[in-house]
């Protein structure tokens, strides 16, 4: 089941086409990660489905409705994004920017209530940020503002997710702590999450679908040991690898060959076909 698809999408920026013709089910329930080499789309196919950039045609359906037609907080109660390195207002504090995420809920005749307090309470328990809650977002650090911004997006208590680029900036330690936190999310609450990655073994050990974009279209997707290959590296990345097994996780871990330092034909011949699944 999906209940998020684009449907022969074309997205541009003025006569420059990202993408180009795309049909795209996300699959329900699942961690999805959308990868490529920069350039190639994904921000702004993330930003599509979030109703934030227009289509030049096609659409994106939400629960196979067009969302470009359905009311802003219909679609905010449904679906959260948190774009790439988000800012707050200054002075701002993590109880105040976690509780915007509220604001699908607010209207004139339906003001703040005991269900949105329980669930800004919920999205900082879960996040581990309960004891910040007083504290100035622009005193956090790398890590803890992110949390801060995963929180008001729990809030919203939305069941589908997007991410764009949620580990950029962070320390290898605040990378795992996020991914685990978006993880633990989907594992125990079934929530979609869609996230663009740059960091190709960290997007395989946390997906369970994996979407690599390549000239305005999908390149191939499926399971992370479906997809990643040397060859796909080569074609996307233009990258040459070896991809083995992550003697922790079993998932495809790439080595790229790069240039650092000389690889023996003798080595690079005993590493061809490492990785079988």
């Amino acid at each position: 089941m999906n209940s998020l698809q684009t449907k022969e999408l074309t997205l541009a920026y003025g006569d420059s086409v990202i993408i180009k013709e795309l049909d795209l089910s996300i699959p329900k329930g699942n961690i999805t990660v959308l990868i490529g080499s920069n350039g190639c789309g994904k921000s702004t196919l993330l930003r599509s489905m979030a109703r934030l950039l227009r289509p030049v045609s096609g659409a994106v359906l939400l629960e196979g409705e067009e969302i470009a037609k359905l009311p802003t907080k219909e679609v905010a109660k449904k679906l959260a994004i948190l774009p790439q390195s988000p800012s707050a207002p200054e002075g701002l504090t993590v109880l105040q920017l976690v509780k915007q995420g509220r604001y699908p809920y607010q209207s004139w005749l339906q003001q703040w209530t005991k269900e949105d307090e329980a669930a800004v309470n919920r999205a900082l328990e879960v996040t581990g940020m309960e004891a910040l809650a007083a504290r100035l977002v622009d005193s956090l650090s790398g890590g803890q503002r992110q949390r801060a911004w995963i929180a008001m997006t729990l809030a919203q208590e939305a069941d589908i997710i997007l991410l764009d680029e949620p580990t950029t900036y962070l320390d290898m330690t605040h990378q795992i702590e996020i991914l685990d936190l978006l993880y633990e999310l989907n594992v125990q609450e079934k929530r979609t999450i869609v996230m663009v990655l740059h960091d190709l073994n960290l997007a395989c050990r946390y997906a369970q679908h994996i979407v690599a974009l390549r000239d305005q279209s999908v390149y191939r997707q499926g399971k992370p040991e479906e997809v990643i290959s040397p060859e796909l590296v080569k074609e996307v990345f233009q990258m040459d690898c070896i991809v083995i097994r992550d003697p922790l996780f079993g998932t495809p871990l790439c080595i790229p060959h790069g240039k650092g330092r000389r690889i023996s034909p003798q080595k690079k011949e005993e590493c061809n076909g490492a990785f079988r699944l």
